[in-house]
């Protein structure tokens, strides 16, 4: 019926109702928030976020250093450098002012004032007091720092060498080795980039970065009945379900730490060794797989992190007993050849500490992220080279590729006030000399 009036289409006047209906409800909210207003004031925009985590300062001194089975926070780092350091005399001044240096930035506290004439005792990103913020700061020797100084080099770890090339690698030269590694893991980025300016303004002299690389870690709540769960990778999988648990000293002593018994130099006790490799996934070649392809490779479920098979949760140990033809786990997935779960290949497990990393773009346009894979053992050869070699043709290999990294020594621990990082090495040198 046409009676001269002008007809309002139906979904706009349903649209001018929901409109109405929302502007009342935002009205009773807003009028809420400004009752409450007062209790709970709102921050401005550019104030920094609060943490009470940024107070936390992990141990300095112990019989191992700090960062290897201490619980990842979720910034870290791993920058190389060479040193020019040749002599005892400068060796025992790079690694007393490194230790001065961790030692202050683990604990935190105010930065000395000097002279406006001079310049600043620290950069200030932190500001004038420095938070501890959960930091770790590790130092462990590559092979070229004791074969490039000869009173050095009857001392070297028995496993130590240089990072060759597995078939799948594509390393890059000036992302690869270093006379030393310093691992450095924070609440946040600041925190992380702060030390290593701290390090390289400490010692100009001494020590020239070769590479660098950061990477985080996501936080992840516990699950509703309070389990902690595994981090994510860039493939979206758990990374760390069948980790070693780093709370077991038994254990520790075992696969990480060395100890009597191991045909390693004396003032090796209570060391490590540090393998680490840049691994980047090719991502955009991954997320146009079929999950159950990527599930097959990997060998667990992708939502749950649950070995396949199971409807369990990623803490469910995989029978591969009952499946010894793969129908299950194929015989070349990722967590079956990494551990076969053999009585004799638990002498191969190791402590895997990863951050995934993106570095933005890469010149064909593809996203460069990946996995900065941290790994410590007590034997390198049987285990991460170990492990290694059994993966070498897995099919996951066609989505990864590692571009750079290197093996390193983790130096044991600062006792106390007066011990320093590789005291025990120079006294080993010392008296090796005499």
């Amino acid at each position: 019926m046409d009676d001269g009036t002008k007809q309002v289409p139906r979904f706009l006047t349903d649209r001018r109702r929901l409109l109405m209906g929302l502007a009342g409800s935002a009205a009773g909210v807003a009028a809420g928030k400004t009752a409450g207003a007062a209790q709970q004031p709102q921050s401005e925009v550019t104030q920094a976020p609060q943490s009470e985590q940024a107070r936390r300062a992990q141990p300095f001194h112990g019989a191992h250093q700090s960062g290897i089975v201490t619980p990842r926070p979720a910034a870290g780092m791993i920058v190389a450098f060479d040193t020019l350091a040749e002599s005892p005399e400068e060796v025992e001044r790079l690694f007393a002012t490194l230790t001065e240096r961790f030692r202050f930035l683990m604990a935190g506290g105010p930065v000395p004032e000097l002279d406006p004439k001079l310049p600043p005792a620290d950069s200030g990103i932190l500001g004038p007091v420095v938070a501890p913020d959960n930091l770790t700061m590790t130092l462990s020797l590559g092979h070229s720092f004791f074969d490039a100084r000869p009173w050095l080099h009857p001392l070297k770890p028995r496993c130590l060498q240089r990072m060759t090339r597995f078939p799948n690698d594509a390393l890059d030269p000036a992302l690869c080795h270093g006379d030393l590694s310093i691992q450095i893991c924070a609440n946040t980025p600041d925190a992380t980039i702060h030390a290593l300016r701290d390090i390289i303004k400490s010692l100009p002299d001494l020590l020239v970065i070769r590479w660098k690389q950061e990477g985080t870690v996501p936080i992840v709540p516990p699950s509703p009945d309070g389990a902690q769960e595994s981090a994510r990778n860039f493939l979206g999988f758990r990374d760390g379900s069948a980790n070693p648990d780093s709370r077991d000293a038994a254990l520790m002593n075992t696969l990480v730490w060395v100890g009597d018994g191991v045909e390693e130099p004396a003032w090796a006790d209570a060391g490590t060794y540090q393998a680490v490799r840049i691994v980047r996934n090719l991502v955009e070649r991954w997320d146009r797989t079929p999950l159950g392809e990527q599930e097959a490779i990997i060998g667990r479920r992708k939502a749950s992190g649950a070995p396949l098979g199971s409807s369990g949760t990623e803490i469910e140990v995989p029978d591969y007993a009952r499946d010894p033809d793969g129908s299950v786990t194929p015989l070349d997935a990722h967590i079956r050849l990494a551990n076969p779960r053999r009585p004799d290949t638990q002498k191969n497990l190791m402590l895997r500490r990863p951050f995934n990393y993106s570095n933005g773009v890469t010149r064909n346009g593809q996203l460069d992220q990946g996995l900065l894979f941290i790994a410590y053992q007590a034997d390198l050869d049987q285990s991460f080279i170990a492990i290694q070699q059994r993966l070498d043709g897995e099919p996951l290999e066609e989505y990864i590729k590692p571009v750079g990294g290197g093996y390193f020594f983790t130096l044991p621990g600062v006792r106390d006030e007066e011990d320093f990082l590789g005291r025990s090495l120079l006294q080993a040198a010392s008296d090796l000399k005499a």
